[in-house]
C-alpha cells in the first residue's frame, strides 16, 4: 500500500483521515505543523500528501510548492473547508491531482485516494 502524509491544522481532522487511511492498509503519518510534515517527506519517500489549504504558517499551496522542490513526485490531494476557484487553480497548477472540500466524506476520500494513487 501507499505511504501517506496528512497534514492538517485541526488535529482531530488530520488522525480521522489517518484512521481511515489505515484501514485501507496505507502507512499514514499526520502532521499539524508545515515544518514537520516537511521534514517527515525529507527523511522519508511519500507517494501522497494530503494538504489542507488553511495551515497555521503557511498555506497548503505554499507546503505543495515546498514539498515539489523536496520530492518532485509525490502525488497531492487539496482539502479545504473554504474553497474558491483561485486556490483550486493554484492547487492544480502545482500538481495537485484533487481538491475536496471539508467536511470530508469517508466514501470520497477512500475513492480520491485510490484513483490518485492509481494516475
Amino acid at each position: 500500500m501507499a505511504s501517506i502524509i496528512v497534514l492538517d491544522d485541526v488535529a482531530d481532522a488530520a488522525i480521522m483521515i489517518k484512521r481511515i487511511l489505515s484501514r485501507q492498509g496505507h502507512a499514514v503519518e499526520a502532521f499539524t505543523e508545515e515544518q514537520q510534515a516537511m521534514d517527515f517527506v525529507r527523511q522519508n519517500p511519500v507517494d501522497l500528501a494530503i494538504l489542507d489549504i488553511k495551515l497555521l504558517k503557511m498555506t497548503g499551496v505554499e507546503v505543495l510548492e515546498e514539498m515539489r522542490k523536496i520530492s518532485p513526485d509525490t502525488k497531492a490531494i487539496m482539502l479545504t473547508g473554504y474553497p474558491t476557484l483561485e486556490t483550486a487553480r493554484q492547487a492544480l497548477e502545482l500538481g495537485a491531482k484533487a481538491y475536496c472540500v471539508k467536511p470530508i466524506d469517508k466514501d470520497e476520500l477512500e475513492a480520491t485516494v485510490a484513483a490518485v494513487l492509481k494516475a
